[in-house]
């Protein structure tokens, strides 16, 4: 009971109660108080950036905005923003000492706690930043780990995002450990010499292989749920963070999918099934969006989660077309599905949001410029049917659909087949085994040159 009393004392000193509820019966009666947690103070910062001289203010100022977007998601405002024009980032702090100085002023006048950077820093950098600005140094890195990190609520995503921030922390340990730069020896170490930073980086490589081990497993257990859903089409929306893709997903699927106007809503897959225009069930995926200088750490550990995405028959690249430099964002996505290897998969671009532009003469220059694609809204629904229209027509454009009879004394193609293929029915036969395939078309040579003895009907169509 003395314990429990101690516990509350405790828990009411930092906490502040914010009402009672009372729940009574004539028998018993239970209590309840509800703490509303005392809010920390936000963070102040200063962001800097390094640009090449003669480069476009518009586009510097654009960039700065996005990280000032980034850390208002991180729980940080901006006190101060400036720029530096150089040939090449200084090796040691990024920026010049005068630089330095004039930042170091706008951190004191404004009561920041931090300077951020809006490129990637190297170790030895920050650490010389810390000592000369007396205060944390990030980059837009960190920034965004932080947020994946707070967002992070599955295993996998918790997974996927430890795995990145080890990564990233591996070669910075060296600052974190000055203060046990003494080597010592003993019982459990590595033997006479070894260094505290030695350990960590042990401790640090060891967890990095676990991890990989378990997203590994996690991967193993999603293929296997991929190929459940096989001879369903597939769709899956990527596009640039808060583009608007898990909106979009909800008026499709009518389903209850979380939305929020926030960059990096959504870390995990969502898969959801719908109809398309000619009654047959279709699947969409929606998964985390991309932003510019995503770190290669974060692309790395998330391959698990945008596997729906490489497996897709037809991605839907949403775009922000209210948002003035979405041409921009538009190369940002096409270079992250490159760099995914994804970018052989047939695309559809939709352009969404077109309620919030206000001029629309704007709206066929986007539709000159980009033919194919599609405009939607959807908050208000605009269009949706007339691209569940193109999805399909997009769908069965690239769909090949061919049937194939394996003999019984072959029938370790049969299992191999159902590897390199969706498998969309199939018929056990006296000859042998009739199925019907449906084949990528960026893969049906390798296909063909396997399977192509085996082939007794081919069309160019989605199969019935």
């Amino acid at each position: 009971m003395a314990r429990r009393k101690d516990a509350e004392r405790v828990i009411s000193s930092k906490l502040r109660a914010r009402r009672v509820i009372i729940l009574q019966t004539p028998s018993w009666s239970i209590l309840f108080i509800v703490y509303e947690i005392a809010t920390l103070p936000r963070e102040r910062a200063v962001i800097v950036a390094v640009v090449r001289k003669g480069s476009d203010p518009a586009i510097v100022t654009e960039h700065l905005d996005e990280l000032t977007l980034l850390l208002d998601t991180a729980g940080a405002d901006v006190a101060a923003r400036l720029y530096q024009e150089r040939e090449r980032p200084d090796i040691s702090t990024a920026i010049g000492k005068g630089k330095i100085e004039e930042v170091k002023e706008l951190v004191v006048e404004n009561g920041c706690s931090m300077v951020v950077f809006d490129d990637d820093l190297s170790p030895a950098q920050v650490r010389n930043l810390e000592k000369a600005l007396e205060v944390k140094v990030l980059d837009r890195c960190g920034v965004i780990l932080d947020i994946f990190a707070s967002r992070a609520s599955s295993v996998e995503a918790r997974t996927q995002v430890e795995l990145a921030q080890l990564e990233y922390l591996l070669p910075r340990l060296t600052r974190m450990w000055t203060h046990l730069s003494k080597q010592f020896g003993g019982v459990g170490t590595k033997g006479p010499g070894e260094t505290q930073i030695e350990t960590d980086r042990r401790m640090y490589r060891t967890r990095i292989q676990r991890l990989r081990a378990k997203l590994s497993d996690i991967d193993s257990q999603r293929s296997v749920q991929r190929k459940s859903r096989e001879g369903m089409p597939r769709f899956a929306l990527v596009g640039y963070t808060n583009a608007g893709k898990s909106s979009l997903m909800r008026v499709i699927t009518e389903s209850d999918v979380h939305i929020e106007d926030r960059l990096f809503a959504t870390l995990d897959t969502t898969v959801r099934a719908f109809a398309l225009p000619s009654g047959q069930r279709a699947l969409l995926s929606d998964t985390v969006g991309f932003i510019r200088k995503l770190p290669t750490q974060l692309v790395a550990s998330f391959r698990t989660t945008l596997a729906e995405t490489l497996e897709a028959d037809v991605v839907l690249h949403v775009v922000d077309v209210a948002n003035e430099h979405f041409r921009d964002h538009i190369r940002v996505v096409t270079e992250t599905l490159h760099d995914l290897g994804a970018e052989n998969i047939p695309m559809l671009l939709v352009f969404n949001k077109i309620d919030a532009v206000e001029e629309r003469h704007l709206l066929d220059d986007v539709e000159t410029e980009y033919p194919g694609c599609v405009f939607v809204s959807a908050e208000r629904g605009i269009n949706i049917q007339r691209l569940l229209v193109r999805m399909q027509e997009t769908f069965e454009e690239h769909a090949v659909t061919q049937t194939l009879m394996i003999p019984y004394d072959r029938m370790k193609e049969v299992a191999r087949l159902y590897q390199d293929a969706e498998i969309l029915s199939r018929e056990e036969k006296d000859a042998g085994v009739y199925l019907a395939v449906r084949v990528q078309s960026d893969k049906l040579t390798g296909f063909t040159a396997r399977y192509g003895g085996f082939v007794i009907r081919h069309h160019d169509e989605s199969f019935e």
